[in-house]
Formats: C-alpha cells, structure tokens, sequence
C-alpha cells in the first residue's frame, strides 16, 4: 500500500489526483465541524448518550456530523440511497433498464436522474428532521424561520458532498462518494479506541491491559483479514471458444473465465438489514416512545447493544433474525445485479461454452446454481464479520461507533482506490515507453 503510493507521488498527474483528493476530504472534514444555526450541538450529544447504539452507525458513517448537528449531518447518505433505489428501479422499469444499456450517454442520464432524486429524498428527510427536531424542543426556537434555515442547511449540505463526491471521482483518485463515506467512518475511529483504551486498559495492571490490548488488536486483525479475503475471493467458471474461419483466419478456439466473486452483493446486506432493524429503534428513540410489556420487548431484542447480554440471552434472538436479513438480502441484490439467462445468452451469441456444459438454459442454469452456493458462503462471511464486533460488545460491554460494517466499507474502497492507483500508473507506463 505505501508503496503504491509513493510510487504514485513520483507521476505528476497522480500526484496532482491525491492532493486535489486530499484537500477536498480536508473540506468534507472543516463542514463536518460547523453547526447548523439556530440547532444546539449539546442537546444532541445529550440525546445520543441516551440512545445506545441505536443511532452508532447512522453517527460513524457520517463522521460524526449528526451528533453534532452540522450542515453535512445527513451527508452522503441520501445520495446512497437514491443510488440503490435507481439500481432497484432499473430492474422495474424497461427504460431506465435501456438507458443503462446505451452506454455512457444513458449513464450519464440515469446519474442525472440520481441527483435530483438524491436532492429530493435529502429535502423530504431534512424537512422531517426539522419539524420533529423543533417540536421536541430541540431547535432553539420552533417556528418557520427556523425550519427554513434547518432543511436549507442540511439539504445543501447534502448537495455539497455529492457534488464533491462527483469532483474527486473526476478530478481525484478512486470513487469519490465511497472515499468520503470512509474518511468520515476513519474520523470516529481515534474516539473509539480511546473508548477502548479507558475501558479495557487503563488503570489496569500492566499484565491485564497488555492481554486486553492484544485481544482487541487480534479481533480487529482477523476482521480485516476476513474482510481482504471476501473481497477478492471469487469462482473462476472456464469458458471455451470455438474455433471460427474469417476469410483466410482460423480465429476463436481460446479459453477465458467468468469471474464470480464470492461477495457479490458487498456491503449492502448488511446495510439494508442493518436499517431495517434500527429504524423502528430509532424512530421510537425520537419520540420517547417508554412503553412496556410485549412491544417493548420486541424493540430490544432488535436493538443490538441487547444481542449476547450473559443476563438476558432471551433479546439474542435478534441476532438470529439479523442473520437471517442478511442472507436474505444477499441472495435478493444479487438476483437484481447478475443475471446468469443474460451470461448464457452472451456466451451463445460469441460462440463460448462451459466445458460439460450445453449452450443455452443449461448453461443458466448451472450459472444460477453456482450462484446459489457461493452467496451462500459470501453472506456467512459477511454475518460473521459483522457478528465479531456485536458479540465483542455484548459480552465485556464495549461502546464503539465502528463494527463490522464499517471495516467491510473501508477495506474494500481501499483496496479498489489501490486498484485504481495502480492501474493508473500503469497505463502511465505504458505511454511513456511508447513515447520514447
């Protein structure tokens, strides 16, 4: 990694990409700090001392900034969202389906498309934001000067990281939506391990904190270790060409394979169950819901700061229905993202075949099933790293912002940034030999 980097720095253009990167990530961070007028930053980080880990991933994936109330507080989030949603729609509707077929000119239409409803989901969620915020006595005064400036401030905001976001994807390095979700979830780490640090170590005797702090970092270890394995794990199907006679040519009769990567929904899994577990946690957090009997046990068995509690096991039931969501949405982002009747009707159209494998509805077919197996052991994996930091918490009580979520989210942009990086520089070597 380093030494990608630096080699990196040695090519001006690239160099100039990591500086223009950088400053831009300095600017996400000096918003991140400046509070939205008329909204008291204390009132909020009064109310997420409250809340448990209801709102912890909503606070480490924007860096922060909600906790704080700051004009990035709904940050990337709304652009993420409508992001997934035009994925989604896609699937449903024939014409955004034929947009994305046309190339770069119906990418560019569908990205446009993605920023307005980007614009409108940040304008519907900051308008929400500012009624419930005021009614409960949060904003400094409830009426409709301060509700204009609260959703202007917090939709403009939004607008102001997509559009960096889109600058460093262009004029950067890597993706520059993804870049900006990991400098924000990286900004809360230093807390986090502080948090760990006064809980597990200090004022402990050397021997005590020494075996905590190597069981943390190996825990910590053997995630990224995981998360770097999943990532490039895949299935290599072999792919056979016939052979072709073009005028005078024999051409064809080559092999290649069909990557399929092991973790082939990535993160979103994990995100959707994840949001669909919380947000009734959260809403009820909102409005002070303190009911009792069986629907307030149902919220804390989906609240994850109860899952492994060695006094109440009975909430751990959660986690199973957590499990569950995840392999859930694995299989269903996946069925919407890789289509195996399209492969196979590809391979039939360039004269390729599986070795043992007909042409055609067979060849779907035994695509689907290797599908169907290697999701199956991509969303084991991605449970169990998300798993690790939940029973870790659960059992010896630690508060972190961060989990397995996050780790996934950063190592993979890393390792893509770094992809890129070197292809970059390889293209750039490429040029340079031929020029001379």
């Amino acid at each position: 990694m380093l030494e990608t980097l630096r080699n990196a720095f040695k090519i001006k253009d690239l160099r100039k990409r990591i500086i223009f990167t950088f400053l831009m990530l300095v600017v996400v961070r000096i918003g991140s700090q400046l509070p939205i007028p008329g909204v008291d930053p204390d009132v909020f980080k009064n109310l997420f001392s409250t809340t448990g880990d209801a709102m912890n991933f909503f606070d480490a994936i924007t860096g922060g900034s909600f906790e704080q109330m700051s004009v990035f507080a709904l940050n990337i989030t709304p652009y993420i969202t409508s992001s997934i949603i035009m994925q989604l729609l896609t699937i449903a509707f024939p014409k955004l389906e034929e947009m994305q077929r046309d190339g770069e000119s119906g990418r560019k239409k569908i990205t446009k498309i993605t920023r307005y409803v980007t614009v409108g989901l940040a304008l519907t969620e900051s308008l929400a934001m500012a009624i419930g915020f005021g009614r409960s006595g949060y904003l400094t005064e409830f009426n409709a000067l301060y509700v204009i400036m609260t959703v202007t401030s917090l939709t403009a905001g939004s607008a102001v990281l997509m559009w960096i976001g889109e600058r460093i994807t262009e004029k950067g390095v890597g993706n520059g939506i993804s870049i900006v979700l990991v400098i924000n979830i990286i900004s809360r780490i230093p807390n986090d391990l502080k948090t760990l640090f006064e809980q597990f170590i200090k004022d402990k005797t050397v021997a005590k904190g020494t075996l905590a702090a190597v069981i943390i970092a190996a825990i910590i270890c053997a995630i990224v270790l995981l998360v770097v394995y999943l990532q490039g794990a895949e299935r290599k199907i072999p792919v056979q060409y016939a052979k072709k006679i073009q005028g005078r040519r024999q051409v064809g009769g080559n092999s290649s394979v069909i990557p399929m990567k092991v973790n082939t929904a990535g993160v979103i899994p994990v995100i959707f169950a994840q949001s669909l577990m919380q947000t009734p946690v959260i809403i009820c957090t909102l409005v002070n819901y303190q009911g009792t009997g069986f629907w307030a046990k149902i919220l804390r068995g989906l609240s994850q700061q109860n899952w492994f509690d060695t006094d109440n096991w009975i909430y751990s039931i959660g986690a199973i229905v957590y499990f569950l969501l995840i392999i859930g949405f694995a299989y269903f982002y996946t069925s919407i993202t890789f289509n195996p009747l399209e492969i196979a009707e590809n391979l039939k159209k360039s004269g390729g075949t599986i070795p043992g494998i007909r042409s055609g509805k067979p060849t779907s077919d035994y695509l689907q099933s290797v599908l169907n197996y290697i999701i199956f052991i991509g969303a084991v994996g991605l449970s169990i790293v998300a798993f690790l930091p939940i029973i870790f918490s659960g059992l010896f009580n630690a508060s972190v912002s961060f989990g397995g979520t996050s780790i996934i989210i950063i190592v993979g942009v890393v390792i893509e940034t770094l992809k890129q990086i070197e292809s970059q520089m390889l293209v750039r070597t490429y040029k340079g030999f031929l020029n001379d």
